[in-house]
């Protein structure tokens, strides 16, 4: 009985912190706290209460026993043992699979286009190399070079270009 008391009134109190917040217009935390508030009375009513109880008295002895336990401390690192072995797979195996999505220059890519494909597909040789400076502008114009009326640059890439 007082088991059932005390559930329902943590159920309506916090229905009632909920609807406080939705009067303030906070709909988001009115919605957790009617979450949070259908907890209590939910537990009640599956007949969870008595399990809770008894997990609870379960850890409180556990938590006795940690303290002196040898046994409860070699398990407890043998746990975080195994979680950092899990971690340290998962990091290695991210860093695998990084590693083999990037393909090294040198290796051939299996997505090449083949050679006696379309023109448009077939690999281009590389530009060659401008072994020139760049050519600076007429000696008796003030502009710098950046006038619009000077397009030896722009002809000489078309040049490199073959265009």
């Amino acid at each position: 009985m007082t088991t059932e008391v005390v559930c329902y009134a943590l159920t309506a109190l916090g229905l009632a912190v909920g609807l406080l917040s939705a009067v303030r217009r906070r709909f988001l935390a009115a919605t957790r706290w009617v979450a949070v508030a259908l907890l209590p009375a939910g537990v009640y009513l599956a007949g969870l209460v008595p399990v809770l109880r008894r997990i609870g008295r379960m850890l409180r002895t556990w938590g006795a026993d940690l303290v002196l336990s040898p046994q409860v401390w070699t398990g407890l690192g043998l746990l975080a043992l195994a979680l950092l072995l899990f971690a340290a797979a998962h990091l290695a195996g991210r860093r695998r699979a990084a590693r083999t999505a990037v393909a090294p220059p040198s290796a051939p890519r299996a997505t090449a286009a083949p050679a006696a494909g379309p023109p448009a597909l077939r690999a281009r040789p590389a530009a060659p190399q401008a072994t020139e400076p760049a050519p600076k502008s007429a000696p008796g114009r003030k502009g710098g070079g950046d006038d619009l009326g000077d397009f030896s640059e722009i002809e000489e890439i078309l040049r490199r270009r073959g265009i």
